[in-house]
């Protein structure tokens, strides 16, 4: 959540997420046309594209020195390319390929993977629990998750009834979340056991697609945003758990009642229960588009993005506390010249001087590092340097800017 990564009909872009107000452009690349793939690793200066002109080829590179590092070549079009510091992970239809991200070598073949014409797929981004997760049928939620550290089968979790949409896990490797074709519940697992944490309804009237999960970095909150126009996001907390001690009330009584009821009634019913409602939403000004969402911290506050398949990127301030609506405070362009888009609707607002939205809405303080450990918002990422050397897997290669890569011959 440091930087942005975005294909176009001309090439590929990259952006730098540690400023509100102004959206830094790291690289441009015009040499390659059509880019319906492009991955990041981190703030470094390793990029994977992929373009229609050749589906089947993947393209690492070196951005900074303007060098190719490898590519490779596959049996059919590549849907999808998910990348930690220690995996390289390439989704075809019915397969799935693990490389070794130190020497690009191929580690593992996954062949005849179920149906998944999306290129659905999800792997950890801390190297210490590489898993990955991935459709485990075509016609019902399974959930085949991959230990990609060990390449061996970690366990199939019966996520859903119908055909998954989205995964997405967090921080750590030690929650996965899923949403399937309906849209309408999110669940949160526990990883590598599979056991069921959490279950979120995000709507009952009607069915959506999914297109985003995202959970924030402190793993606190999980975001959903579909192809409707609202934006949910829900926290993850065991409301029974979270406050022990408080005095008996009318409703601890009855909380305390509805637990016990939920041993003797139908899973159906008592699953019903057990669900919560969001904890904050967005309500965006297109509906129809794809988009991709984020949980960030920019500026030392939490901030949600949403990036829209239009080329623009939306910020809005999230209320850690209260949740409610989510006040927006800036539209980026990401297809014009880099510059800033004034966001005329935060000017149309009342002032509310008691609210945390107020309070935060217009901070211009200078960047900082941000309190994630393992994330940095200090200028590596506009500069495509190196990232630091404790946010690395162990081994003998760094990647830094003047020997990244051991030379690839494929």
């Amino acid at each position: 959540c440091s930087s942005l990564a975005i294909g176009t009909t001309t090439g590929y872009r990259l952006f730098s997420l540690s400023s509100v107000e102004q959206l830094d452009q790291v690289h441009e690349s015009n040499e390659i046309p059509d880019v319906y793939i492009v991955e990041r690793l981190f703030s470094s200066s390793l990029v994977v594209v992929v373009s229609h002109a050749k589906p089947q080829q993947m393209n690492v590179y070196h951005f900074k020195k303007g060098t190719e590092i490898c590519n490779y070549s596959y049996s059919s079009n590549i849907l999808s390319i998910r990348l930690n510091r220690q995996r390289l992970v390439v989704c075809l239809e019915e397969s799935i390929y693990i490389h070794n991200i130190k020497d690009m070598k191929l580690l593992k073949t996954i062949l005849d993977t179920p149906p998944n014409a999306t290129g659905l797929c999800a792997l950890s981004i801390n190297h210490a629990n590489s898993y990955l997760a991935y459709p485990g049928s075509a016609t019902s939620g399974e959930i085949a998750l991959y230990d990609g550290n060990t390449l061996k089968t970690a366990c199939t979790i019966p996520a859903h009834d119908g055909p998954l949409a989205a995964l997405a896990f967090n921080s750590t490797g030690s929650k996965l979340a899923s949403a399937s074709e309906k849209g309408t519940v999110i669940r949160v697992f526990s990883i590598p056991g599979g056991q069921k944490l959490y279950e979120f309804r995000r709507g009952m009237k009607r069915y959506v697609n999914i297109s985003s999960l995202v959970f924030s970095m402190d793993s606190q909150f999980l975001c959903a945003s579909s192809n409707t126009e609202t934006v949910h996001i829900f926290k993850l907390e065991h409301l029974t758990d979270s406050r022990p001690e408080e005095p008996p009330t009318w409703s601890g009584y009855m909380g305390k009642m509805f637990q016990a009821a939920t041993n003797y009634l139908p899973a159906q019913v008592s699953g019903m229960m057990n669900q919560d409602r969001a904890f904050a939403t967005v309500r965006l000004n297109i509906s129809g588009q794809r988009n991709i969402c984020a949980l960030s911290t920019i500026q030392k506050l939490p901030r949600l993005l949403v990036t829209t398949s239009d080329g623009h990127l939306y910020i809005y301030n999230l209320d850690p506390q209260d949740g409610g609506e989510c006040v927006l405070i800036k539209n980026h362009s990401l297809l014009g010249s880099g510059k800033m888009e004034e966001n005329k609707e935060n000017d149309l607002r009342p002032p509310l001087p008691q609210s945390y939205a107020a309070t935060v809405a217009r901070q211009s303080t200078v960047p900082s590092a941000s309190t994630m450990p393992g994330y940095s918002e200090d200028g590596g990422a506009l500069r495509g340097e190196v990232i630091p050397e404790h946010e690395f897997a162990t081994g003998p290669v760094c990647l830094d800017d003047e020997n990244e890569f051991p030379p690839v011959s494929i």
